[in-house]
């Protein structure tokens, strides 16, 4: 099992408000050794967009990796974004590691995508294996409920293949989608015993659908902060785990943050994005003194 370790951004206000502190953050994350660099997708708050951020990283880095955690399929033209993702594949030195979801249960980022909810799951599954043909194929002819396209094309080819791409989610029906249509697992507000059973659904689905899933491509996205839990974070994590407790889904320390790393690789996970809930004031800091206590994990 090869246990990789990436860390994840969010709203960061200090960070994004200093023209050069994306840039500061990324040499760091590479000098330390950290595998890969997250950016989640929001449209209603101060996060980047994972496009834009993710170019960056790739013209700034030369061994960093970087992902949307995760991106926002339903509302997307998926030959633009396969385009595009696949670019980013090509000029990065085969860096980019998308992983897709159907965006959070939120009106007003359901609004900025213009697309109700009951429809968010055909579009992704409709789009999903559209975007997979365009990267593997020369020429491309689908004609879908939603997409109608003959002799499209996407070029340039990303550079790895095949182009892997991961889900999030975890409902059983986003479990079952993972097995019959993805590379790969990014859980998220979970625990160890959910991964468990999240690895079993998904390896069920795949089977059913004549599919295996690499076992190293389970992976797990921890928050933490340094001391108390903020009420509305526990609020959250009551709200989407409310059989777990909320110390077994965030961690509370850099040491805590090791222990649970280490809990995950027990239950079957092998890739982790650690997420900061606040901004630190010292990113340098905050990220040699992560990097002390969990990179030793990685193989």
């Amino acid at each position: 099992m090869k246990v990789r370790i990436g860390y994840g951004i969010g709203a960061a206000p200090l960070l994004f408000s200093d023209v050069g502190g994306l840039g500061r953050l990324a040499d760091d994350l590479e000098r330390l050794g950290y595998d890969s660099i997250w950016f989640p997708e929001r449209i209603n708050s101060p996060q980047l967009d994972p496009i834009v951020a993710m170019s960056y990283v790739a013209g700034r880095s030369e061994r960093l990796k970087f992902g949307p955690a995760v991106s926002v399929v339903p509302g997307r033209n998926p030959i633009l974004l396969a385009k595009a993702l696949a670019s980013l594949d090509l000029v990065s030195g085969g860096r980019c590691l998308p992983a897709f979801g159907l965006g959070i249960a939120n009106a007003a980022e359901h609004q900025a995508f213009q697309v109700q909810r009951r429809e968010r799951a055909p579009w992704l599954e409709e789009a999903m294996p559209l975007m997979r043909r365009l990267w593997a194929e020369d020429v491309v002819d689908h004609h879908g409920e939603r997409f109608h396209v003959e002799g499209a094309r996407v070029l340039p080819k990303p550079r790895r293949e095949p182009f892997e791409v991961w889900l999030g989610g975890q409902a059983p029906s986003e479990l079952r989608r993972t097995g019959r249509l993805a590379d790969g697992w990014l859980a998220s507000f979970t625990t160890p015993r959910h991964v468990v059973e999240g690895i079993a659904a998904i390896e069920q689905a795949a089977a059913d659908a004549g599919r295996t899933i690499d076992p190293d491509h389970y992976g797990v996205l921890i928050p933490y902060v340094n001391g108390a839990i903020p009420q509305p974070l526990a609020e959250r994590v009551a709200a989407r785990r409310p059989d777990a407790d909320v110390e077994e889904v965030v961690a509370t320390s850099h040491q805590c943050m090791a222990e649970m790393i280490a809990g995950f690789i027990d239950a079957g996970a092998s890739k982790f994005v650690m997420f900061p809930v606040t901004e630190p004031h010292d990113w340098t800091a905050e990220l040699d003194a992560l990097a002390e206590t969990t990179l030793g994990l990685q193989t």
